[in-house]
């Protein structure tokens, strides 16, 4: 607790010292307004800060998986965005008390008592105006984000050359979903129609790699009607993510965390999926095979470790083409390529592209790119290939910014 309070003391005094800061351009744009717009101005100023230091307050002392999904989800993102947006205001701000007190000091410690080129004057209107529009950006972007990326479903179609892939199985059509965060959406219009344009696609076999929920199984109740949908003529395999084990969030006992882990894959079974927990299937069709392997979640460093690769690939030795289903896309550096080179596919998800971005034709950015190696879309070392789903959901952050939802559509062929 004593940890808590001390971070809860550096927020509110790093928050507060922002919109002090901030505060200076507010007085400066506001001061030859009518004094009505004037006061509704200033005070309103504060309001957000007044909700965030609320949230903060409610984190520390409360438990805030008593409340809903959206509200956690709101006070965080809420938050995070509002106080990213100052900054901006802050880095035009100090720009220019920056120069403004290099002018002081020259002025100072100048031997000549002439004045120096220039007009030394307080912060400017125009500055000040510029400082909050520069910070009105970032919010204007992620409201753009929330109302429009959120559900903004586009399907990825990704041709595979597998060599070994047996003739019954060229041509196959895999669909890809991952991150569905169920506990995170707003509009079950939209996710619905998400579930149609895959189910369009009309694929062989799909698969769901991971992070069903966000923190407790009871999120997906709601949304079972429309993930059930999800058919597909070979079958639909699944497996868990990070998120799926409750690991984030407080239990108030450990048999509660096994229960609803356990009812998590519960759900599966009620979707109608396939859930492989460190095993694999064998698909047969015309007397070919295709291994399908799913492991728990594993993933370098921080993440958890629950994935058992040598007990998920034993038996497949007969099948020639092996799929591998792993949440986090770290797995393929670290276990599966040093060990299985015979595995040739392997699909993940679990980076979302970090919800944010720029693809325009072959340029592609993100700040996960800084975090991942792999992070998004296509890779191959050798005769090996991962793929990384963007996600079908969100998670903290309730939309996406040029990195939108994904559905993958991947068709192998023998080469």
């Amino acid at each position: 607790m004593k940890a808590r309070l001390m971070t809860l003391f550096i927020f509110i005094i790093l928050f507060l010292l922002i919109d002090a800061y901030v505060f200076q351009a507010v007085l400066n744009v506001s001061k030859s307004w009518a004094p009505v717009w004037k006061q509704i101005f200033r005070y309103g100023y504060w309001l957000p800060t007044a909700v965030a230091i609320a949230g903060m307050l409610w984190w520390t002392f409360s438990n805030p998986y008593h409340g809903t999904d959206y509200l956690r989800i709101y006070i965080l993102a809420g938050s995070a965005i509002l106080y990213f947006s100052k900054l901006f205001a802050v880095l035009f701000l100090f720009v220019d008390d920056l120069q403004r007190g290099v002018h002081w000091v020259v002025q100072k410690i100048s031997s000549t008592k002439e004045k120096l080129p220039g007009v030394l004057i307080t912060r400017s209107e125009f500055l000040s105006q510029a400082a909050l529009a520069a910070s009105a950006v970032p919010i204007g972007l992620s409201v753009y984000g929330v109302v429009t990326g959120a559900h903004d479903y586009r399907v990825k179609k990704i041709p595979i050359k597998l060599p070994q892939l047996p003739q019954a199985f060229d041509g196959i059509r895999i669909a890809q979903i991952s991150d569905i965060h169920s506990g995170s959406f707003w509009n079950k219009k939209a996710v619905k129609g998400g579930v149609q344009m895959l189910m369009d696609e009309k694929p062989d076999l799909i698969f769901f790699t991971g992070d069903l929920v966000n923190n407790e199984s009871s999120e997906v109740n709601e949304y079972l009607p429309v993930f059930e949908k999800l058919k597909a003529p070979l079958g639909v395999f699944s497996i868990t993510g990070n998120h799926d084990y409750g690991d984030y969030r407080q239990w108030p006992s450990a048999e509660k965390k096994r229960k609803n882990f356990a009812d998590l894959i519960e759900a599966h079974r009620l979707l109608g999926y396939d859930l492989l927990m460190n095993e694999n299937r064998i698909i047969k069709l015309n007397g070919d095979q295709l291994a399908i392997i799913g492991i728990e979640n594993w993933g370098a460093g921080r993440f958890s470790k629950y994935g058992k690769l040598d007990q998920a690939y034993r038996g497949i030795d007969e099948a020639s083409t092996k799929i591998l289903l792993s949440h986090d896309p770290t797995s393929w550096d670290a276990i599966v390529r040093p060990t299985y080179p015979d595995i040739d596919l392997t699909l993940s998800g679990h980076t979302h592209g970090f919800q944010f971005g720029v693809e325009i034709g072959n340029i592609k950015w993100s700040p996960c790119q800084y975090v991942y190696k792999q992070w998004a879309g296509l890779y191959q070392e050798g005769s090996q290939y991962l793929y990384v789903n963007r996600g079908f959901g969100f998670l903290g952050y309730p939309g996406r910014i040029g990195m939108p939802p994904e559905i993958t559509i991947l068709e192998l062929k023998r080469s």
